[in-house]
């Protein structure tokens, strides 16, 4: 395959990348572009349909790829992912994707401690274990790019997902304060935010956070969607993972320390909704949207 002019200032062929969780949801579509790209992978997640899959195709792609199906909140099933990941790539790895996600919908009062503890273990806490091995496989190769999958929730008051958004937010500004501790090691160190799911995921938001959504027609998902996202559409699981590859690549070189939104606007808008009737964007409804969503008792 000619390289073109973005695959030489990308210079990703030929690199190693270790993927930790989500490929149920983003991480497939990472995988894929990270393959696609030249990348050389290592998979760990507990989803194994999902890791075959992802397999299959990085085979396909031609590049070199190993899976490993584990718990990936588990310290002791990380460690020895980690450990085969070193006897595999024993000249280091170039790139790390942290992308495991979990949560459930619910007020924080009507918690638990074991919820509190499963919330920070699935969205921050795994990815301490993660960098703290993947970061001198780095360091043997001189450079090295991390891309945590966040959310939105990290940047702002996410009611319902309090100890989620918590978790996310400690995972990005840790992120921040490792970018400086790294950057004389020549290693990158970033967030990448999405916000609303894209269809291909959906379904498993739709059971997990919002039944009432499997209800929807797809009419009013995609009015919803012109409401509420300024691009009126969602972020695709190929817009995420684009943003991962530019994040892993050479085009980045100069970046660290920040998050990149891949929310089609959501992040800029701050609560400004596009209403109906001719309301336009206001952070609330008025007129004709106002009085459509709280008819007069009267």
């Amino acid at each position: 395959m000619t390289q073109g002019f973005l695959d030489g200032r990308a210079g990703l062929a030929g690199r190693r990348a270790v993927l930790v969780g989500g490929l149920s949801i983003y991480g497939r579509a990472v995988a894929a572009g990270l393959a696609g790209a030249g990348v050389d992978l290592a998979l760990f997640d507990g989803d194994g349909a999902a890791l075959a899959e992802a397999e299959a195709a990085a085979r396909k792609a031609g590049v070199k790829v190993f899976t490993q199906h584990g718990d990936v909140t588990a310290s002791a099933e990380l460690s020895a992912f980690y450990d085969r990941v070193e006897a595999e790539f024993p000249e280091g790895v170039d790139i790390l994707v942290n992308a495991m996600a979990g949560v459930k919908r619910r007020n924080f009062m009507d918690t638990t401690p074991e919820d509190w503890m499963r919330d920070i273990q699935q969205n921050f806490a795994y990815g301490l274990g993660s960098m703290h091995r993947a970061v001198p496989m780095m360091q043997k190769r001189g450079r090295g790019s991390i891309v945590n999958l966040t959310t939105i929730e990290a940047h702002r008051g996410a009611a319902t997902f309090a100890v989620y958004a918590g978790a996310r937010a400690a995972m990005t500004n840790f992120s921040r304060a490792l970018a400086v501790e790294l950057a004389d090691c020549g290693i990158r160190v970033n967030t990448l935010a999405p916000d609303s799911p894209p269809p291909e995921v959906m379904a498993l938001v739709s059971r997990v956070l919002q039944p009432g959504l499997a209800a929807a027609s797809p009419e009013q998902l995609a009015g919803a969607q012109r409401m509420y996202i300024p691009m009126g559409r969602s972020a695709s699981v190929d817009d995420v993972a684009n943003g991962v590859l530019y994040l892993a690549s050479d085009l980045a070189a100069s970046v660290t320390g920040t998050t990149l939104h891949v929310d089609g606007g959501t992040s800029a808008s701050l609560g400004f909704i596009n209403w109906p009737f001719g309301v336009g964007y206001l952070p609330s409804p008025r007129g004709e949207a106002l009085r459509a969503l709280f008819p007069d008792p009267g």
